[in-house]
Formats: structure tokens, C-alpha cells, sequence
């Protein structure tokens, strides 16, 4: 019988979002040329109630889609509040973000900050 570990803060944050009702939408990150590319799967997204910010290397998109009012006998498809932040891989220029929504699919495209070097060579002294 294999030993299964318990994980209670994984349980804690499923249940809290649950009784918030808070949407973490599946996402794509990946780079393409000298940018940043993020891809949200939100059907039905009103972009008038969507923001996107970055700050300190942190994407941050919230926003809700529009619930439907019918008489479910089955419903999988989650609508209303949703949020999720990221971490990104590399600065990025803030002036040079372009998000277009089409299909269901909220696109983000960032562009990538020049690396500055960081290393600093470090001359020594003798005494």
C-alpha cells in the first residue's frame, strides 16, 4: 500500500476558493521571439470588468465573465470572479503590452527588457 502525504494547505486553498467562489482560469506561459506570450482560457469575458496590471515582474489578470441563467442539469463550465497572478521568467517593457481577446482565449503579449549585466567585475587591491 503506498503511503500518501498529506498536503493540508493544498486542501485549505481548494476549499477556500471554493467557498469564495474564486476562478483560477488554466493558462499557457511560454516566449516567442523577444516576448513574453500569456494565453487565459475565459469564455465569455466582458473586457470592461477585466484588468490586467504588472508590477515587479507580476502579472496580475481579474476580471469576471458573465454567468448564464439557465436551468443546468449539468454544469462543469465555471463563470463569475476569477483572479490569477504570476510570476514572470524576465522584466518586461510596461509601455509594450498588447492583450487581445478572440475565441475564448485572453492573449497577452509582453516584450521582453534588455538584460542588463549583471555582473560587476571586481578589481583588488594590494597592500
Amino acid at each position: 500500500m503506498a503511503i500518501t502525504p498529506w498536503k493540508p494547505f493544498i486542501d485549505l486553498d481548494r476549499i477556500m476558493r471554493s467557498e469564495l467562489d474564486l476562478i483560477e482560469p488554466d493558462m499557457d506561459l511560454y516566449e516567442k521571439d523577444n516576448k513574453i506570450v500569456a494565453e487565459f482560457s475565459l469564455p465569455e469575458l466582458d473586457p470592461n470588468k477585466t484588468e490586467i496590471s504588472v508590477k515587479d515582474n507580476i502579472l496580475k489578470v481579474k476580471g469576471s465573465t458573465e454567468s448564464k441563467k439557465e436551468n443546468f442539469v449539468r454544469r462543469e463550465i465555471r463563470r463569475g470572479y476569477f483572479e490569477r497572478v504570476i510570476s514572470l521568467p524576465s522584466p518586461v517593457k510596461k509601455e509594450n503590452i498588447e492583450a487581445v481577446y478572440e475565441k475564448g482565449i485572453l492573449k497577452i503579449e509582453m516584450e521582453k527588457e534588455k538584460e542588463q549585466e549583471q555582473t560587476q567585475k571586481i578589481k583588488i587591491r594590494l597592500k
